[in-house]
């Protein structure tokens, strides 16, 4: 698997006419898409409240991570029948059908009537608009990246392809200053009533610009070359799934590269704009832009670290990444709380939140029964410190459970056999003493803007994107380099989709449901950093190194 030693990468030569209108249609094409998707995760906590009103608030938030998740979970499908697709037809169209799909269903999602108007169905069909939107992103990067790839040359692969390596974070960039600039312009108000559609039905123009510019490029040469030989193949699915040696490679990009890859990137750029906004109560305005302003600092880096894997190889640029976001992750949430709320760190540290349960009690945070989901009192009053959204530790205790903090104890109750009015009286009870008992202790309602470090949250977010490009910047020449032409957007496209779909897109939702069940606000880190670690040992072992690998060889 480990290719001929090749020369030195030289300087990335001028682009041809074609090549950079296939840089910039790929390019451009992807960005809207990845604004596409990012848009929901966004608008999670509005979409939450639209759609899923007939939750608690804390439940419905989750429900929308989960709605969002879904699009993720179905990344894989889409990457196998396009990638299918794109190996018997040719890349271009398949990039042009992967396009429009996305584009149409984001519009029809700005469009869609909220619980309020068309009840259970709204939540249905948002669901199914995302999973068609999952679809498609599953096979949008895989025809992005290797179009981009067989179109650079051989020892400058991985700075060209790094350029398409930013677009998830120049579509991210693109969601966050739309709905930013939205907010201010309308008011929170009216934003959260109809204005969040907007960014949706815009995205029509942005279609319209990418289809034309696709339908003007050409097909890959490469693939123009084994179609001409008749050495296109004939079962992709069954030949980069069913060989051997093809599924090793496959199995070995998911687990010592791609899973990973996807962890750092959610964490990175996803997970810590929800941590800044619901964990640490930062105003959603000033967190789109603390973030906004990391990403246009840290952008330059994909092409940077893409650049490097071309001299020095792919494998050790994305194997530091990996090590870094597993030994760095805590101590730079950690650092990130203390500079965005530091009241709510000095509360933490001098008043302990602490649930006194019986372990028999508690479950896990993601059950449902109609419009009444818990009945336990640990249950109920994990659900009120989430709807708080403070930090927690659990001790074992007999009786009905009990928030101690600062003093004072907030008791619990038992739901079973309440009415539905008086469980709702009885739980606003405990969420408004619950929040005298933690505001008398210090905790914040909202991170005050004054006091948010602003140069050292943006010195930080940077740092945490600055990550994401060490792995991302050389993955997509890593990939295309490992699989042949003739199966190449089948192969590829099953392994970054399962690792970022599945493995990075889960992010947000596992996390937030593991600190919902445990209650550190920094536990749900372990499912990043423990994924990392793994991806990082893998790949040490059995990650082959790709750089300056001949696409034409073997075909």
């Amino acid at each position: 698997m480990n290719p001929p030693p090749s020369p030195s990468p030289a300087a990335p030569a001028a682009l041809s006419p074609e090549q950079r209108r296939v840089l910039v249609a790929s390019a451009l094409g992807t960005v809207f898409e990845w604004y596409d998707f990012y848009l929901y995760g966004s608008l999670a906590g509005i979409i939450g409240d639209e759609f899923f009103a007939g939750l608690d608030r804390g439940s419905a938030f989750i429900f929308a991570l989960l709605a969002f998740a879904s699009g993720f979970l179905v990344r894989p499908f889409g990457a196998l029948l396009f990638g299918r697709l794109g190996d018997l037809i040719g890349r271009k169209y398949t990039f042009l059908v992967t396009i429009l799909l996305m584009g149409l269903s984001t519009f029809i999602a700005g469009l869609l009537p909220g619980y309020a108007a068309i009840g259970v169905a709204a939540p249905m069909i948002l669901v199914a608009l995302r999973l068609l939107q999952g679809l498609a992103l599953g096979g949008e990067y895989g025809g992005a990246a290797t179009y981009v790839g067989e179109y650079a040359p051989r020892m400058a692969r991985g700075a060209y392809t790094s350029w398409l390596q930013t677009t998830a974070t120049l579509g991210l960039l693109f969601s966050l200053l739309v709905n930013v600039g939205l907010r201010r312009l309308l008011g929170n108000e009216a934003f959260a009533a109809w204005g969040w559609r907007l960014p949706f039905l815009a995205s029509s123009a942005l279609l319209a610009v990418s289809v034309w510019m696709r339908l003007r490029l050409n097909e890959s040469p490469a693939f123009v070359r084994i179609r001409r030989a008749g050495r296109t193949s004939k079962a992709p699915l069954s030949e980069a799934l069913g060989r051997g040696p093809n599924l090793r490679r496959v199995l070995v990009a998911l687990f010592g590269m791609t899973a990973g890859q996807g962890v750092i990137w959610y964490t990175g750029q996803f997970y810590v704009l929800v941590f800044l906004t619901h964990t640490l109560k930062v105003d959603g305005g000033l967190a789109g832009v603390l973030i906004g302003i990391s990403l246009v600092l840290a952008i330059p880096l994909f092409w940077v670290f893409g650049r490097l894997s071309d001299r020095v190889g792919r494998r050790p640029v994305m194997l530091a990444g990996c090590l870094l976001a597993a030994l760095g992750y805590f101590p730079m949430f950690h650092a990130l709380t203390a500079a965005a709320n530091p009241a709510l760190a000095r509360a933490m540290a001098l008043h302990p939140v602490v649930l006194l349960a019986d372990p028999a009690d508690c479950s896990f945070p993601l059950r449902s029964d109609g419009g009444r989901p818990f009945t336990h009192s640990c249950d109920i009053a994990k659900q009120a410190l989430s709807d708080v959204a403070v930090d927690y530790r659990r001790r074992d205790a007999r009786g009905p459970a009990r928030i101690e903090v600062g003093g004072r104890s907030v008791a619990a109750f038992n739901a079973r056999g309440l009415s539905d009015a008086e469980l709702a009286r009885r739980q606003q009870q405990l969420q408004q003493a619950l929040r005298d008992a933690v505001s008398a202790a210090g905790y914040p309602r909202q991170a005050d803007p004054r006091e948010v470090n602003r140069p050292l949250v943006v010195l930080i977010l940077t740092l945490l994107v600055a990550d994401v490009a060490l792995v991302y910047g050389p993955i997509a020449a890593s990939l295309v380099e490992l699989f042949p032409t003739r199966i190449r957007y089948t192969s590829m496209g099953l392994p970054y989709n399962l690792g970022n779909g599945w493995f990075g897109g889960l992010v947000p939702t596992v996390a937030f449901a593991l600190v919902a069940h445990d209650g550190g606000i920094y536990h749900g880190l372990w499912y990043p950093v423990i994924v990392a670690a793994g991806s990082f040992l893998i790949g040490a072992l059995l990650l082959p190194e790709t750089r300056g690998t001949d696409l034409s060889a073997g075909d």
